[in-house]
């Protein structure tokens, strides 16, 4: 199924000066990784203590500068020979934390249902470690969707706005959060699915 994952490589040529000029200076990949945890826990510390409110309207760029952070912290591992044990161990360990830092913290905020924040933040970090199974039983590290890391993103980015400027979508919104739910489901079993698929083809193929 589609998601807004497919669009990393165009996002990434977009980046790739950017990334160049870092890596010129001296900024790691590792540094990066943790810039974008700390960006995310500190965005959403200031959600908790504001109860949401206008604060909400700084999700939806705190959310595209940590996509981009994520994508640059990947490209200066493998095109400037960054890569390291530590560099993946972050990487998976700081997106968890960071999506747990940014999102669970909705569930201070009025309009969001706090049993359902909590169970589309529980799903994701589910996602997230089914993808990483994938590697442990002989598979690759699986981004499928429908529901990644970017498409989450985006939901939760767009509800923010919305809700900074005062539309009125509370009613939307536990709709909005039980079809992630759903979707997040969906993405587990798929992930877990196409892992499988992969290492049975691979086996015939020797």
């Amino acid at each position: 199924m589609p998601s807004i994952y497919d669009l990393k490589p165009k996002f990434q040529n977009l980046l790739r000066p950017l990334v160049n000029g870092l890596a010129r200076i001296g900024v790691t990949a590792n540094q990066v990784t943790i810039a974008a945890l700390l960006l995310s826990l500190g965005a959403g510390h200031m959600i908790t203590r504001t109860h949401g409110g206008r604060m909400l309207l700084v999700l939806p760029a705190v959310l595209f500068v940590r996509m981009a952070l994520n994508a640059m912290d990947g490209m200066l591992a493998r095109e400037h020979n960054q890569k390291s044990a530590l560099g993946a161990i972050l990487n998976e360990l700081g997106d968890v934390v960071a999506d747990v830092g940014l999102y669970l913290p909705l569930a201070a905020v009025p309009e969001f249902d706090p049993w359902l924040v909590i169970g589309v933040v529980i799903l994701s970090v589910l996602t997230e470690m089914t993808g990483v199974i994938g590697v442990q039983i002989g598979a690759s590290r699986r981004y499928d969707g429908p529901l990644g890391k970017s498409d989450r993103a985006f939901l939760f980015g767009l509800m923010g706005l919305l809700l900074g400027f005062r539309v009125h979508i509370e009613r939307a919104i536990p709709v909005a959060l039980f079809a992630m739910i759903l979707l997040l489901v969906l993405t587990i079993l798929n992930r877990a699915r196409r892992a499988l698929l992969e290492i049975s083809v691979n086996v015939a193929q020797k």
